[in-house]
């Protein structure tokens, strides 16, 4: 075979980009919210159970992300107000059990991942959403003795465009989503 189609063939057989491929450690991964209440304070609640991966190539500023968070793991801090945040009127967790987030274009300044533009999937409604990244940092971890990455993860959504509308105004429309995240390379 002529040299040169071997080489053609050998590009052509390489991939976009050689990502590596995270595992999100859902042992650090909880998603936050909160939201305004009677304008009296500021409600907190966050899910127990999440799990998805990360593709990232520093190198090229390329990568993607995919959480899925279990919505019936709302925490509220307890069981009463757990179990109303699972009914109709806000997760509607039977009908809807998942939540996620799914991005294939991370944002990044130098070597380090600033932002995600994607897509917010919730109540069954897919909306657009970018994500602010802080605090994003990569090194071995020193117990996994393997590559670990690391951040702080922020976004403001309105519940209304994804159909939860109870309550509101008396319970904000604005959502503040905070999620601390790492994960571990395969």
């Amino acid at each position: 075979m002529n040299n040169t189609l071997v080489l053609v063939a050998g590009l052509l057989s390489l991939p976009a980009y050689a990502a590596d491929h995270y595992t999100i450690d859902s042992s650090h991964t909880w998603p936050m919210f909160e939201v305004s209440h009677l304008g009296y304070s500021t409600q907190r609640g966050r899910f127990d159970k999440t799990s998805g991966e990360i593709m990232l190539d520093i190198a090229a500023k390329k990568g993607s992300v995919e959480l899925t968070i279990e919505a019936d793991s709302i925490d509220m801090g307890f069981q009463k107000w757990d179990d109303h945040m699972k009914s109709p009127d806000f997760f509607n967790v039977q009908l809807h059990p998942v939540i996620r987030f799914v991005s294939d274009k991370l944002l990044f300044e130098g070597d380090k991942v600033v932002g995600a533009e994607g897509r917010f999937t919730l109540l069954g409604t897919t909306r657009p959403l970018t994500l602010t990244v802080s605090n994003f940092r990569c090194a071995t971890h020193p117990m996994l003795r393997k590559m670990h990455c690391g951040a702080d993860i922020s976004a403001r959504i309105q519940r209304t465009q994804f159909g939860m509308a109870k309550y509101v105004p008396l319970i904000s429309d604005e959502v503040k989503l905070m999620v601390p995240i790492e994960a571990t390379m395969d």
